[in-house]
């Protein structure tokens, strides 16, 4: 286990304890992580109790049809943009769950833009009857890196909400 995986692992736990604390149930939406979130969230024995479940919207058509993304704001602003994760927290959340964490951006080594270079994530954090806050990231490293600092940024969210 590197570095990084054991810091997922920690916040991981540390988010167990604060949602189960709560009562709440943690959702996800993922693009970029292909599910590393809820991954690492199902790696812990016990999770059942906090974790809801999550969709890995990695396509745009499951974006639209798992989260209920509008097609127009994928066209407007692209599957990488804050309005994007935005509506992938709603759509989490309408699944079900008290707490939902959205991730979607470029984890390379292509695909990215000079507005949208590799490594740019969009990671948002939604409460239940609240407004999405969403976060602009910039990821440095391969694409495994990226993915799981995007983990990692996620948790930390997740255990910020949950407090």
């Amino acid at each position: 286990m590197n570095d990084l995986e054991r810091e997922i692992n920690d916040l991981a736990t540390q988010a167990a304890g604060l949602l189960i604390a709560r009562g709440w149930m943690l959702v996800t939406a993922e693009s970029c992580t292909g599910g590393l979130i809820g991954a690492s969230c199902t790696e812990l024995a016990g999770s059942s109790a906090w974790f809801f479940g999550g969709v890995i919207s990695y396509d745009n058509a499951a974006k639209m049809k798992g989260l209920n993304v509008s097609e127009q704001t994928l066209i407007d602003h692209g599957a990488v943009s804050e309005k994007t994760v935005k509506q992938m927290c709603a759509g989490a959340l309408n699944l079900g769950g008290d707490l939902a964490v959205a991730v979607s951006g470029v984890a390379g080594p292509s695909g990215g833009t000079t507005e949208k270079p590799v490594g740019c994530v969009y990671i948002g954090w939604q409460k239940k009857g609240q407004e999405a806050q969403i976060e602009r990231c910039q990821f440095d490293g391969d694409r495994k890196d990226v993915r799981l600092k995007t983990v990692v940024k996620a948790l930390e969210g997740v255990v910020t909400f949950a407090k």
